[in-house]
């Protein structure tokens, strides 16, 4: 018998491995575990955005039947990934609105929201930093008076006496050439409020402590592993003794990377003895006491040619980091890598600043700083374009970035690990119809509009970041798929089937992929951010697919009586290679064989497979020389306005995506990725921002104020891409799960800008802020 061949599944639309239990209700999210044993905690809250704790009165809550613990901030580790300068619970004094208090914890959810309501505590304002621009100023009130005393990682320079939590500087070229062989200069300035995420999931765990001191966590997480290790860490726990699980995962965007309720729920547990502690949030804990999406002012300079070719880019990025630091450390390298968008300049001055405020502070968002700084820089690009009245997009495809240039940091740029920019362009060019006009008159108060940018991104990582991926054989000859990748709404895991049935050229029906995360017995993936899932966990796979081939060939040699150089796997048979009728069905030898005459080898086949990411290094802290991040993906995005010229309403009629994917995976998957990131960039740019009093409250933690994009607000996405393979990614796949969002508040900026002819520099572009700016000239 030979053997018949099996279709690819590179490029097809391959339905989700949960898409059935997601349609029909029955997937299962965090808070959706209870048991009878499992008591509730309930965070108390901070009014204010800066004050001392003078006193907390709990008379009333302990006389409360039914509480089981009231936990305050006394002797508990400070917290925080590369700068420990946050308590878990708010001791002394509280730095922003909704920071922690107290942890009451009780029978029930009702009851220990009524011991919340209950707790008396006195405060004493003090002083808010309301802006980053506030927070650099020589005299402005300290966020955290002893910054010099507190633990950090190598890499990290917070100043003293200052509210700057670190200062990243990239330095390339010579600034004073750059300025002098430029004919044209533009400056602009760019502002943002910090926002949210609005994940449809908001965030919850619970944990509990075995009588034999395991501790276990289930988490709504991206990162399950960060988890283990950083309370590990923090409470001088053995790792080994320490178990995160993380089911499905109702939407993240970024920011259930970061640990806190985790660590809420441990020392919750750790007050009641050890029994199980669930604490969830509310909508509104979900949008300002957990960390959310960074803020960012900006100052742009561009130099160029008469000709429009860039020479120098002078660029202070001041973040919004709010109270802590916690990932806008990392936010601040982020954006300072990649400062000056996928453009070819020799000359770069870039100072990047995690600043302090008394704002809530940030997780990572979807892009990672790179929608944010493109925003600034985009912009910027459109104004140079205009100042030497040349089309936009063309002064972008002259100066694109190609193989050969060098980045920010100085890294030798490969068709490789950069692509292809220029084609990007000209498909979003044609998809666009660009020829036809920029602007376009509908009647005397109605005007049609186009705005474009361009994108890359490279994924700032750490060097040692690796994925493990573990396949374990049944009888029947499918595969169980295990990793720790946490599917999060972007179907890796599916793309990992994929991967996985194309190596071993088998059905991918076949597969069978584990959806929940178990650190001890799942294989350890860094965190399920950064576009990283595809390329790490799937040179993962095909590792530990090549050692499934090998342990194949070696059982089959002696029952083909064969060589191992002599056989191939594949089609759910191992087989002599010159013929292939001489073969053996993998579900005969994939838990073992038995001889006729009892005697048997072997038994369950199980392989398994890492990857760490190579060559990547930390940057030089004068230069910022170095490669942060294995490599770009770019790509061209617009967006078509229609305004109303009085009332300066307007909508959004088509958002276009050309994005260089590498090679598509999943066709379908693909393009739902980059709708949806593409969604949220128009949602961030045209809607969405907390929004700040005086004292530094936030006045609209609630959905319906705060309003996020609307269901039939959202424009047509038309998405396409270009195929560069990137060689040493799995099947030459680019990461792409960010890539969408990335240029939409710029291209919105450029189109309404170019609409109504002035300058739309801040965030969000909603109809009064259109208003004052035309009007006002504000």
């Amino acid at each position: 018998m030979g053997v018949k061949g099996i279709v690819s599944n590179i490029g097809k639309s391959v339905y989700r491995k949960e898409s059935l239990e997601k349609v029909t209700g029955k997937a299962k999210y965090t808070n959706d575990f209870e048991s009878k044993e499992m008591l509730y905690g309930k965070l108390v809250t901070s009014p204010y955005a800066h004050a001392k704790i003078i006193h907390i009165d709990d008379t009333k809550t302990r006389t409360m039947k039914g509480i089981r613990a009231i936990i305050t901030g006394e002797n508990l580790p400070l917290t925080g990934e590369e700068l420990r300068d946050r308590p878990p619970i708010a001791f002394d004094r509280v730095r922003y609105f909704g920071e922690v208090v107290a942890i009451v914890v009780a029978d029930t959810l009702h009851l220990a929201q009524l011991g919340a309501n209950n707790l008396d505590i006195t405060y004493e304002t003090l002083p808010v930093v309301n802006s980053p621009s506030e927070a650099f100023r020589p005299n402005a009130p300290l966020v955290h008076e002893n910054l010099g005393s507190y633990a950090k990682t190598p890499g990290v320079s917070p100043e003293p006496g200052t509210n700057i939590a670190s200062k990243i500087k990239i330095r390339k070229g010579d600034i004073e050439s750059g300025w002098s062989e430029s004919a044209v200069m533009v400056e602009a300035a760019f502002s943002f409020h910090p926002s949210d995420h609005a994940a449809m999931e908001t965030r919850c765990s619970f944990a509990q402590i075995h009588e034999d001191g395991g501790i276990e966590i289930t988490s709504s997480s991206q990162a399950p592993f960060m988890i283990k290790k950083l309370v590990s860490i923090y409470f001088n726990i053995p790792p080994g003794k320490i178990v995160v699980n993380t089911p499905l995962v109702g939407g993240a965007y970024g920011g259930k990377a970061s640990t806190q309720l985790e660590i809420l729920a441990y020392i919750a547990t750790r007050a009641v003895g050890g029994r199980l502690v669930k604490i969830v949030n509310t909508r509104e804990e979900d949008m300002v006491t957990s960390p959310g999406h960074i803020g960012l002012e900006a100052k742009v300079r561009l130099g160029c040619t008469k000709e429009g070719l860039l020479k120098v880019a002078e660029l202070i990025y001041l973040w919004d980091s709010g109270a802590y630091s916690d990932k806008g450390i990392d936010l601040a390298r982020a954006g300072a890598v990649d400062c000056t968008g996928p453009y070819h300049i020799e000359n770069i001055y870039c100072d990047s600043y995690c600043m302090y405020t008394n704002h809530p502070y940030p997780a990572p968002f979807r892009g990672f700083s790179h929608s944010e700084v493109h925003f600034a820089f985009e912009r910027t690009m459109d104004m140079l374009a205009k100042k030497l009245n040349m089309d936009p997009l063309y002064l972008r495809s002259i100066n694109a970035i190609k193989p050969g240039d060098t980045s920010p940091t100085q890294v030798k740029l490969n068709m490789s690990n950069v692509g292809n920019l220029q084609a990007c362009i000209l498909k979003l060019k044609e998809l666009m119809d660009w020829g036809h006009g920029q602007i376009v008159k509908i009647d005397d108060h109605k005007v049609r509009a186009k705005g474009i940018s361009c994108i890359w991104k490279n994924s700032t990582i750490d060097s040692n970041a690796s994925s493990g991926v573990i396949l374990t054989f049944n009888p029947d000859g499918s595969i169980n798929l295990i990793t720790g990748v946490v599917e999060i709404g972007t179907g890796t895991k599916t793309v990992l089937a994929q991967i996985l049935a194309e190596k071993l050229k088998m059905p991918i029906e076949k597969i069978y992929v584990q959806m929940p995360v178990n650190t001890q017995s799942t294989p350890e993936h860094w965190k399920t951010v950064a576009s990283r899932g595809t390329f790490m966990a799937g040179r993962a796979v095909l590792k530990a697919a090549d050692d499934v081939i090998v342990q194949l060939k070696e059982r089959a040699a002696c029952l083909l009586l064969a060589p191992i150089e002599d056989l191939e796997v594949g089609f759910e048979k191992v087989y002599v290679r010159d013929d292939p009728t001489i073969n053996i069905a993998i579900k005969d030898i994939a838990y073992g064989f038995v001889f006729p005459n009892g005697n048997a080898i072997g038994g369950q086949m199980i392989g398994s497979g890492t990857y760490t990411l190579r060559h990547i290094t930390a940057i030089n802290k004068e230069t910022g020389a170095g490669k942060p991040g294995p490599e770009w993906t770019v790509g061209a995005q617009g967006v078509e306005i229609e305004i109303d010229t009085r009332t300066y309403q307007y909508r959004l009629i088509n958002a276009y995506s050309v994005i260089d994917i590498g090679k598509i995976l999943n066709q379908a998957g693909a393009r739902g990725q980059v709708m949806g990131a593409m969604s949220i960039g128009l949602s961030f740019a045209g809607r969405e921002t907390f929004i700040f009093d005086e004292f530094a409250r936030v006045l609209n933690p609630q959905l319906r104020t705060y309003r996020p994009l609307r269901f039939g607000e959202q424009p047509k996405y038309i998405v396409d891409f270009v195929e560069t393979p990137q060689i040493d990614a799995p099947y030459g796949a680019r990461g792409v799960g960010e890539h969408g969002l990335i240029g939409m508040p710029a291209a919105l900026g450029n189109a309404l800008s170019a609409a109504l002819q002035i300058n739309l520099n801040h965030l969000p572009l909603i109809p009064e802020l259109i208003w004052r700016t035309k009007e006002g000239g504000e």
